[in-house]
């Protein structure tokens, strides 16, 4: 029924594993049972919430951080950090976002920091945007900057500079 896992013991004998198949005793499959549960529980991930709904009537002043996801539907007059961030065809957003992944539908005045951004064929950015990877649909409206960097969700970090050739003397 259960067996213990052979990957981290050495190349056990073909002797002992005959011994446990041919006379294998009734209390030690069920302890073995029983505790193969309890470490299932406690080693299993957690499952991920669902993402936050800013619903398309409602309008937020102020700043909002999460680690989980937002997708914004409605008005948002701040500045956005989530794990993956989702704009909305309807929503307009005055600030800054910084995300991981940030998709964009509508609209954004502010700066725009993520390691993936997408601007679909719906999206109107206006201002810079600060990414590690970058995707512009046709039909995008952007007026700003692009900028990519290593590490775009640290406000400190500079991109990698472009090696200039030294001029012969």
């Amino acid at each position: 029924m259960f067996s213990k896992s052979k990957i981290n013991d050495p190349a056990p004998s073909k002797d002992a594993d005959a011994s446990k198949s041919a006379a294998p005793s009734a209390p030690a499959p069920q302890a073995t049972a029983q505790a193969k549960p309890s470490e299932f529980k406690a080693s299993a991930p957690k499952a991920k919430p669902p993402a936050s709904l800013l619903s398309a009537d409602l309008h937020v002043t102020g700043n909002m951080k999460t680690t989980g996801d937002i997708q914004v539907e409605g008005t948002v007059e701040g500045d956005i950090r989530a794990h993956l961030l989702t704009i909305g065809e309807s929503a307009t957003i005055k600030g800054e976002v910084i995300a991981d992944d940030v998709v964009i539908n509508g609209r954004i005045v502010g700066r725009v920091r993520g390691l993936k951004v997408r601007l679909t064929s719906t999206a109107r950015v206006e201002g810079d945007i600060i990414h590690k990877t970058i995707a512009i649909e046709s039909g995008a409206h952007f007026e700003g900057s692009v900028q990519r960097q290593d590490d775009p969700l640290n406000p400190g970090a500079k991109s990698s500079p472009v090696p200039k050739g030294n001029p012969a003397a």
